[in-house]
């Protein structure tokens, strides 16, 4: 592991000098990469000084220790000793996640998809929550939310709702809300009373730059059609509305939301190249295509990821049994334990499957 930090340091090093480099600084393209680079190994690197310091500060405890007489001096020596070795095993454990490889994709904003599952009118009504608590958590972020389309229900929900967060490190918090989302409560509509399980299911996707993914004119069959509102009503006589079909794949993404037919194009497109660079992406890691598919399932209730249950206020992630009985907060967008909650589990089981003897 140490072989690996010195490796990281020194190459961190070279990007300083480079950084300041007559070359790099009148080139605008290289100074950004460089720089991108740099910015990328420096919470390691200041993590790995910090253990160098530590570590220098333990032997210097132990020799006063070993050498000092006084015993003033030599409880001063064995008290640092203690708060310094409490101190370099958590920096040595922060040192091993930090060198678990990192998600590609963490740094990228996300196409968010919402759609109401089991459940008829009730599910459509939670979904139209669910958007609005990833709203509200975007808000917490300072992320931008743009709605990219809709489809409501009769009742006000939502049936689908597609839109793009964009932000710091977007997808690194919410990757791992794709997936099942249960409700238990007792509709408005419920005349008895009655607990009502319904579901929606939540898919969060990475979204694609022309540079991760390349889409063919040939490829593509755009059609036009007037955008409707709930229950099929025209809201507009104009063919603003766009159908975008990516033929190889079959892949189907629509676009209402704009009164605009090129700003529908735009935001199906992104939508569209966001969803093939999913698929590609699940071509060359098949054991995460397995995973994301067991993930996000059908709809149907018993795949739930996570339970939230009205009547006893409580939030359940099944996946790593964290409950949290604050579910009136949670619904209001604070998210935040749980997402750290995800974070922390997954990186352990990384370190699990990528553990290496430390030197």
């Amino acid at each position: 592991m140490f072989e690996r930090l010195d490796q990281l340091e020194s190459r961190y090093e070279d990007l300083t000098r480079a950084l300041a480099s007559p070359e790099i600084v009148t080139d605008s393209a290289k100074y950004q990469k460089t720089a991108k680079a740099h910015s990328e190994l420096s919470d390691i690197v200041e993590k790995y000084r910090e253990y160098k310091d530590l570590t220098r500060g333990i032997v210097e405890s132990k020799t006063v220790l070993a050498d000092e007489k006084d015993p003033e001096m030599r409880a001063y020596a064995q008290e640092e000793l203690t708060q310094l070795e409490a101190r370099v095993a958590q920096v040595e454990a922060d040192l091993k996640v930090l060198l678990i490889p990192k998600d590609p994709n963490d740094e990228k904003d996300v196409i968010l998809e919402i759609r109401a599952g089991t459940g008829g009118d009730e599910a459509t009504l939670f979904a139209d929550e669910m958007f609005r608590m990833y709203s509200r958590y975007a808000e917490t972020k300072g992320w931008k939310v743009e709605v990219l389309s809709t489809s409501e229900s009769s009742v006000g929900g939502l049936k689908e709702v597609i839109a793009i967060i964009e932000g710091k490190r977007v997808y690194s918090q919410l990757k791992y809300e794709s997936g099942v989302h249960r409700v238990q409560r007792v509709p408005a509509t419920e005349q008895q009373g009655r607990v009502h399980t319904s579901a929606v299911t939540v898919a969060v996707l990475p979204e694609a730059e022309d540079v991760d993914i390349k889409i063919e004119a040939k490829d593509l069959r755009i059609d036009t059609f007037c955008s409707s509102g709930p229950g099929g009503q025209s809201v507009n006589t104009t063919y603003s509305a766009v159908r975008i079909t990516h033929i190889p794949t079959n892949t189907v993404v629509s676009c209402q939301d704009e009164k605009s037919q090129i700003k529908n194009r735009e935001k199906g497109m992104r939508v569209l190249r966001s969803r093939l660079y999913e698929i590609e992406m699940q071509k060359q890691q098949e054991a995460l295509a397995k995973e994301r598919k067991a993930m996000v399932g059908s709809g149907d209730r018993s795949e739930k990821i996570r339970t939230y249950n009205f009547p006893q206020n409580r939030v359940t992630d099944h996946r790593i049994g964290l409950t949290i009985h604050q579910l009136t907060e949670v619904m209001d967008g604070k998210l935040q334990p749980i997402v750290d909650g995800l974070i922390t589990h997954y990186q352990a089981e990384k370190l699990k499957s990528e553990a290496t003897p430390v030197a």
